[in-house]
């Protein structure tokens, strides 16, 4: 590839955002197209979290690992995107999840991670606001937090100070193959803008834009609710999950209520820069329905005061939900498509988009301008799915 190619990123959420910021930074000129505004579709429907403690041990938890060092001196280059790193906790429900937490975090402490286990003593000390019943739970001092709008915003705004093109509010009709290769894309208006690369990074809009090629990638949106409070008093400065998040995230057996199984729901509490919390979570494939459902919204207030029973007294002003890029597998695509030299993969974070951004974006520079991957890409390759490698060449 020449030695500063053009590089053209479809999608400009956090992570085409990320992609074009490390794109540039190593000398590549980059257009950033997006059908939106910048950040506009799932990048400002979720929230701000950046963790290991719910990453799986082994390469999981190690890409977040890396993206959280990464992130955390991106916080130092970029101006401010409401960065805090108080890490976070898990809390139990019952007995069952306190044997599970230990083992997590034996698990975990194994990989080099820092975890803790809190009994009950513990963690009642350090989230005072807890109901009395809560058993014990577990702490991880790496994780962070942030505004995810600011950050994409932040992200594209760093690379066109390195002159990137960032082109908004411009759908691609479609991926030019010259020659077996990708060398383009046509725009809905009609506009062909040329590019010695093509990276894919358009969330759960990836699987439509692939398609046409004969290129099928297992992407479906999944849908997640948040809770919006009113500024006043907070529950605690640092993100708090229930442990039956983790099962819920992977799909795992758990004991909860019906409406938290049927809608996937379980406690998480992220306060804010602007003094105020967000509350989720919740989990369902229902399409492309962005409309916030009241039931669910009912059965996360009802979690939420299970953990935190001073909340009844708390003011919720808004709802809303996002969709979720989800794999089978849980883990993202970043990859170039075998036998389309020049396109390349970036999506299906799921909800781990805000968390693995840093880490996606560099891997991204890494991999297209031929330098040294910052993490093993093997277990993002696209065709992990099918024998076949997921394309059809018929």
């Amino acid at each position: 590839m020449k030695s500063s190619p053009h590089v053209i990123v479809v999608g400009a959420g956090v992570i085409g955002a990320a992609s074009a910021h490390y794109l540039t930074q190593a000398g590549a000129r980059v257009t950033l197209i997006d059908q939106g505004d910048i950040g506009s579709g799932t990048s400002s429907r979720c929230d701000g979290n950046v963790l290991a403690i719910d990453k799986d041990p082994g390469f999981d938890s190690q890409m977040a690992t890396v993206s959280q060092q990464l992130l955390h001196e991106l916080a130092q280059e970029l101006p401010y995107f409401e960065y805090r790193r108080p890490g976070s906790y898990l809390v139990c429900d019952n007995a069952d999840e306190v044997e599970m937490a230990r083992e997590w975090v034996r698990q975990q402490q194994a990989e080099g991670l820092p975890f803790a286990y809190l009994d009950y003593e513990a963690i009642h000390r350090h989230l005072p606001h807890l109901a009395e019943d809560v058993p014990g739970g577990l702490y991880c001092g790496s994780d962070s937090t942030l505004n995810p709008l600011l950050y994409t915003q932040r992200l594209a705004q760093s690379a066109r100070d390195r002159s990137a093109d960032l082109r908004p509010h411009q759908p691609v009709g479609d991926i030019g193959i010259e020659g077996g290769a990708a060398k383009g894309v046509r725009l809905a208006s009609g506009e062909w803008v040329p590019g010695d690369a093509v990276v894919v990074a358009a969330g759960i809009w990836t699987p439509a834009l692939l398609e046409p090629l004969g290129i099928r990638v297992p992407i479906r949106p999944r849908k997640g609710h948040l809770l919006v409070s009113g500024k006043g008093p907070l529950f605690g400065d640092a993100k708090v999950m229930e442990f039956g998040y983790l099962m819920s995230k992977f799909g795992r057996e758990r004991v909860a209520p019906p409406d938290a199984m049927q809608y996937g729901v379980a406690l998480v509490y992220e306060p804010t820069a602007s003094h105020n919390f967000l509350l989720g979570s919740s989990r369902e494939f229902v399409g492309w329905d962005t409309s916030s459902n009241p039931k669910v919204v009912q059965s996360i207030a009802r979690r939420a005061m299970r953990f935190y029973p001073g909340m009844k007294d708390a003011t919720i002003i808004r709802s809303y939900a996002g969709l979720r890029p989800w794999t089978p597998d849980h883990f993202p695509i970043v990859s170039e498509v075998d036998g389309v030299p020049g396109l390349w993969i970036a999506a299906g974070h799921e909800g781990d988009g805000i968390g693995l951004a840093a880490v996606t974006g560099r891997l991204i520079a890494d991999l297209v301008l031929g330098g040294s991957p910052c993490i093993d890409p093997g277990p993002l390759r696209w065709n992990r799915f099918t024998e076949e490698g997921g394309m059809d060449h018929g």
